[in-house]
């Protein structure tokens, strides 16, 4: 690190490359891709040090629901700080906390009416995961401890969520530190045979999960799966059926169900829960990123009366055995409820139609174009490929169209060959469709 008197001859940025290690990222590819200093955000777009805006296509790592700067959210989370900024909830309590859960029990019609809380996404699918085994040894069923994920499934990078993970560059990475898991094929509507619909692809995934489950429920605790849109996983999206089919699945062998929406919760599929669409409830569900509207670190995971009643008792060993320092951050539930609020007055999923609509007008000419396949929707997720063979190098086309479309103005982060986007719910018709023709030219550049 640079001496304190050398820091005013350093830019932002250089100062963040010398002391600062980034997230998911080959420290030395910015040597020739520069990091971004962002200085101010505003509704939709984010400015850098320079006051160049960029517009936020993928809502900064799929978090920001309502734009930057949203004042009812700094407004609620600014009356939070004169009250209490932070509590342990070991033993206390407080009322954003309480408010804030019963709110979304609600959300599930009591189906899920107990949640506990975390800081982060891979933390409440850690919770999740050592809920269920938990649960079967309270119930004298201990060897009911393996899990079972989908192939090209991503839930965290933790060691228990990442033990179910399907990506390979982490289990290339950190295999060797993680549990085995049953991993079964993904419902990803892009496999249709022809003459196929997904609603086919989905009951061909069931039936080979099915296979397993006749052998090995008994060892099994849980399925994880993230409803309608494997997001990391190239957005790899998925019909209903898939959900319904696992829900019986589930019932039939006595294993526990966990939705993981961190990514595809809080309306970004069409509903508020993507689970909604299928008509059932998980054991289990999961949310972060977008239920603090993108502004403090939040998590939580959601479960069944059954489950919470499993672990009431006298014993201390038999209560469930998790914490974090920051566990229901009276700040972060302060910003949560203000996202809900905006919900329930601004009638956000109705007007969400309308948004999914005019995403799909910015990219119509996506679908014609011959060299891209998959173009496809999921609410306010939108996503196409890139066909391999027109790539001069797979291996660096994310990097080149990220940087690309910086130059157009945009932010947005390819996944290998699929570009998407999945922006907040607030942008405009006319933001949409500069969205749209921007990553058409950003793309025409890249492929020139």
């Amino acid at each position: 690190m640079k001496p304190t008197s050398d820091l005013k001859q350093t830019t932002l940025v250089d100062r963040s490359l010398d002391a600062v290690w980034h997230p998911c990222t080959q420290m030395k590819h910015h040597e020739s891709l520069p990091l971004i200093a962002i200085t101010k955000g505003k509704g939709a777009w984010l400015y850098d040090e320079k006051g160049a805006a960029l517009l936020d296509c993928i809502s900064s790592w799929w978090t920001n629901l309502f734009g930057h700067s949203n004042p009812p959210i700094n407004q609620a989370i600014n009356a939070q700080l004169e009250k209490i900024e932070h509590v342990m909830l070991a033993g206390f309590t407080h009322p954003p906390v309480v408010a804030l859960s019963e709110k979304l029990s609600a959300l599930t019609q009591g189906n899920l009416g107990h949640v506990f809380y975390a800081s982060d996404g891979a933390s409440a699918v850690e919770i999740a995961l050592k809920m269920s085994h938990h649960f079967w040894r309270l119930n004298n069923q201990a060897q009911k401890k393996k899990f079972v994920c989908l192939e090209n499934g991503y839930h965290g990078e933790t060691l228990g969520a990442l033990a179910v993970t399907d990506v390979a560059i982490f289990r290339d990475a950190y295999g060797s530190l993680l549990q085995d898991v049953f991993t079964v094929p993904s419902p990803d509507a892009r496999k249709v045979l022809a003459g196929e619909s997904s609603e086919d692809v989905a009951r061909r995934a069931a039936k080979t999960l099915a296979e397993l489950l006749e052998v090995e429920h008994d060892n099994i605790a849980a399925i994880i799966v993230e409803p309608l849109v494997q997001c990391a996983g190239q957005m790899a999206m998925h019909s209903p059926e898939y959900l319904r089919l696992v829900r019986s699945l589930c019932d039939q062998f006595n294993i526990h169900l966990i939705a993981d929406e961190i990514a595809v919760g809080c309306g970004r599929s069409g509903t508020f829960f993507a689970c909604e669409q299928a008509g059932i409830w998980p054991d289990f569900l999961t949310l972060s990123k977008g239920i603090s509207g993108g502004y403090l670190p939040l998590s939580l995971s959601m479960t069944t009366d059954k489950i919470y009643r499993a672990f009431y008792g006298d014993q201390a060993r038999q209560g469930f055995l998790h914490s974090h320092s920051y566990t229901g951050n009276p700040l972060a539930c302060a910003a949560a409820l203000a996202c809900l609020e905006i919900f329930e007055t601004d009638s956000v999923l109705e007007k969400n139609i309308e948004r999914s609509s005019d995403l799909a007008n910015a990219f119509a000419w996506a679908k014609e174009d011959a060299r891209i396949e998959h173009w496809r929707q999921q609410g306010m997720i939108l996503a196409f490929d890139v066909k391999i063979e027109v790539l001069k190098n797979p291996t660096t086309f994310s990097r080149e169209m990220f940087s690309s479309s910086l130059k157009e103005g945009l932010l947005i982060r390819p996944i290998g060959n699929t570009v998407y986007v999945m922006p907040p719910y607030i942008l405009s018709p006319e933001e949409a469709m500069k969205m749209g023709s921007s990553v058409k030219h950003a793309l025409e550049q890249v492929l020139a």
